[in-house]
């Protein structure tokens, strides 16, 4: 049973480093697009385009990674101080502790005379008692929310990197009227894949997932194209 337990978390560690690798790879795909369509649009020269993208595709894994590693490590950390609090709050005031988790159970369902017996009897395994109380009350499925966020960073920066390349790619072998379309092609097909590994995962309809994504990736390239013809216009370029 343990193993089998051991097992099913491991799988929805891994889903989870999925959804970092979709949602990595979907902005390294949409947000280069509508940089560099903008400024093939703009300024129709292959080295300013690469240029561009490639200091944009460094600089968004960079923020990505980074912003992956601070906000889940700052999540954790505000996790762990609510955990010592309300561990602190059972070693000080553990009667009103069992009663409050015996109203939460109530509120879901469960009858008082029911709730004071699974209460009752988790009071005696120290540690059960508390991870049921800090899940039931705060939501948080651990006593030691992990802070070490390196893995996540990696994973959505290298994503964010990866999927940099496709709108990118076709600009070192051809001049930007050829390239432009072939880079279109290129994202779109990322794109596509990218919306039926999502539609998958999260058991929605291919379809939808993958028009969801198309859209967007659509709307950005087409924002961007238009930024980057009118701007030069406006500045006199």
């Amino acid at each position: 049973m343990k193993e089998d337990v051991s097992t099913e978390r491991s799988r929805i560690e891994r889903l989870s480093r999925v959804r970092q690798l979709v949602f990595g790879s979907l902005d390294g795909l949409v947000v280069p697009l509508g940089v560099v369509s903008g400024v093939a649009g703009g300024l129709g020269d292959s080295r300013a385009v690469i240029v561009a993208g490639i200091a944009e595709a460094f600089a968004g894994a960079l923020s990505m990674g980074a912003g992956e590693f601070i906000s889940g490590r700052s999540e954790a950390q505000v996790q762990q101080t609510e955990v010592n609090k309300e561990l602190h709050e059972m070693q000080t005031s553990p009667e009103f502790e069992l009663r409050e988790l015996m109203q939460m159970y109530a509120q879901d369902g469960v009858t008082p005379d029911d709730a004071r017996v699974l209460v009752t009897t988790l009071a005696r395994y120290p540690r059960a008692y508390q991870k049921a109380m800090v899940s039931t009350e705060l939501g948080i499925s651990t006593l030691e929310p992990d802070t070490v966020k390196v893995p996540e960073a990696l994973t959505i920066g290298g994503a964010y990197l990866v999927g940099s390349v496709f709108p990118l790619i076709a600009y070192f072998f051809f001049p930007v009227p050829v390239a432009l379309p072939i880079s279109l092609v290129l994202t779109f097909v990322a794109l596509v894949i990218v919306g039926i590994i999502k539609g998958k995962l999260a058991s929605m309809n291919l379809f939808r997932s993958v028009g969801e994504i198309v859209v967007i990736g659509i709307l950005s390239a087409g924002g961007g194209y238009l930024l980057g013809i009118m701007i030069p216009r406006l500045f006199g370029y």
